[in-house]
């Protein structure tokens, strides 16, 4: 433990400044301390730090506002809806609501959605159409502001700290684009340790300050003798010399790359931008299924539609989602219709790639994977982003069944380092059987990875594939949390310079 005469003016200035404090930000010290600048203070902590008198902490604060100025003037959706609906004396067709708000067909999903999830409104089908009915919550309603509405209207007028705000209703309004800003800020706290106290105890007294190093004017004017001159501390730390090396998570998507060249398969890409077709359509995906939804599927506006294939190939899956199409179903039993199919969206998965592919490589043995980003309105949370990447995998050959399937999938994580897999029942519109992989973490946990299993023949034979097809889609960014022991997603993203410069080369 250093002794005071080996500290600096300005180290034991901190030290008897945090004597009163204890502990406090940077900013405190200084002004309790009356420091002339902060980084006075900052070189000081980092010193006082590393003779171990005081400890330094981190942490990200986030805060939020109002994205807008407008979101605030204008009500939300459902408030325009539920006025439209009272002045309908409590049941309106939605037809006229929707031209009575002046709604797109965006803004009514959204409408619509709310007014059944706050319970204001049920939404039923009649002889004339759907029409939306106010329940008694609904009318109740009409006469106040609901929490969401006075928080938006509370965040036009300040930015309040997360720890201020009901973390309901900041998930629900995070979860709707375009109403609230995050901020992150980082705050950084230092305290007293043990040995910085018992240092104080033994006395610390501020003589005249001291210097680093003479220069010209210390010495042409005479202050020289004035000031003392710091001691050579030749155990003091030195800064690390650390190498460029690959993002943790570039370099993660590396290695499974090349664990999947290694098992003999062919790496492919594809477009961002799909067509609800391919997205959902070909992969038996029904029209009116909830994942195609707009609060659960980005639809784009510009360009709202995407060409379809040809007609030979609309015909087969138009078949399949309504009679079977000759696979032994029955499909889904219901109109197909083209318009909903050509609508443009932003991948929701990398599925529609690897159909395209097989299609357009119809021949088996095939074997191939693609890494890529795909984009979902999730709500930001420690397990979930708007945008995320997924490992998807597929092979087509003659004889191939469900055992071949666990056996690639546990071959690939094994060779990530995971000695334990299991897989339990799942269920996708697109493929059956389907199975759910799990891998036991480094921490003795099980955690589910993603989707797998058998693509069915209402997928297969509308793209003229004779073989069976073995597919799964993996989450990469939770597997990554797994092999790091990472407990919030949004730390992969985050500019945290520390953790990537101190973190092992991922090999």
């Amino acid at each position: 433990m250093p002794t005071s005469a080996e500290l600096s003016y300005l180290e034991k200035k901190v030290l008897l400044t945090l004597a009163t404090l204890k502990k406090g930000s940077p900013e405190e010290i200084r002004a309790a301390g009356k420091f002339r600048a902060l980084v006075e203070v900052m070189n000081a902590a980092s010193w006082l730090q590393a003779k171990g008198l005081v400890t330094m902490k981190e942490r990200v604060v986030r805060s939020y506002r109002i994205a807008r100025p407008e979101v605030a003037r204008r009500d939300l959706p459902e408030r325009k809806a539920l006025k439209a609906a009272m002045k309908a004396d409590g049941t309106i067709p939605v037809p006229k609501l929707q031209a009575a708000c002046k709604f797109n067909e965006s803004d009514l999903a959204v409408a619509l959605g709310w007014l059944r999830r706050k319970g204001w409104a049920e939404v039923s089908k009649g002889p004339g159409g759907a029409v939306v009915t106010l329940t008694s919550a609904g009318k109740a309603a009409a006469e106040t502001k609901g929490a969401d509405e006075l928080l938006l209207a509370r965040l036009a007028k300040e930015e309040v700290p997360e720890d201020g705000i009901d973390p309901r209703l900041l998930r629900d309004l995070k979860s709707r684009r375009e109403l609230v800003k995050e901020r992150e800020s980082v705050r950084r706290e230092i305290a007293l340790t043990a040995a910085g106290e018992r240092v104080l105890a033994a006395g610390v007294t501020l003589t005249k300050e001291e210097v680093a190093q003479p220069t010209t004017d210390l010495l042409q004017s005479g202050q020289w003798r004035k000031v003392d001159f710091r001691r050579y501390d030749t155990r003091a730390f030195a800064p690390l010399i650390r190498p460029g090396k690959r993002h943790v998570l570039a370099a993660y998507i590396e290695k499974i790359r090349r664990i999947f060249l290694s098992m003999g398969f062919t790496e492919i890409a594809g477009d961002f931008v799909q067509s609800a077709f391919w997205n959902f359509d070909a992969l038996f995906q029904p029209q009116d299924h909830p994942a195609r939804d707009q609060l659960d599927t980005f639809y784009l506006a510009k360009p709202s539609t995407v060409p379809l294939p040809d007609d030979g190939i609309l015909r087969r899956v138009a078949d399949a989602h309504e009679t079977g199409g000759g696979t032994g179903s029955t499909g889904w039993r219901y109109r197909w219709n083209p318009k909903e199919a050509e609508r443009a969206v932003l991948r929701s998965h990398t599925t529609p790639i690897t159909l395209r592919w097989l299609m357009e490589h119809p021949q088996p043995p095939q074997k191939a994977f693609i890494i890529g980003p795909v984009f979902r309105p999730d709500a930001i949370s420690w397990k979930s982003l708007p945008q995320f990447h997924q490992i998807e995998g597929v092979v087509m050959e003659e004889g191939s069944n469900l055992a071949q399937l666990i056996g690639i999938i546990e071959e690939f994580y094994r060779r990530l380092g995971f000695t334990r897999a299991k897989f339990r029942p799942g269920y996708f519109p697109y493929t059956e059987p389907s199975m759910e992989p799990e891998v036991l973490t480094p921490d003795g946990k099980w955690m589910e990875l993603g989707g797998s299993g058998i693509f069915r023949p209402e997928v297969t034979e509308p793209m003229g594939l004779k073989a069976p097809v073995l597919a799964w889609g993996l989450g990469l960014e939770r597997l990554v949390m797994a092999i790091e022991g990472i407990p919030d997603i949004r730390h992969l993203y985050l500019s945290d310079l520390d953790w990537l410069r101190d973190h092992r080369a991922i090999l």
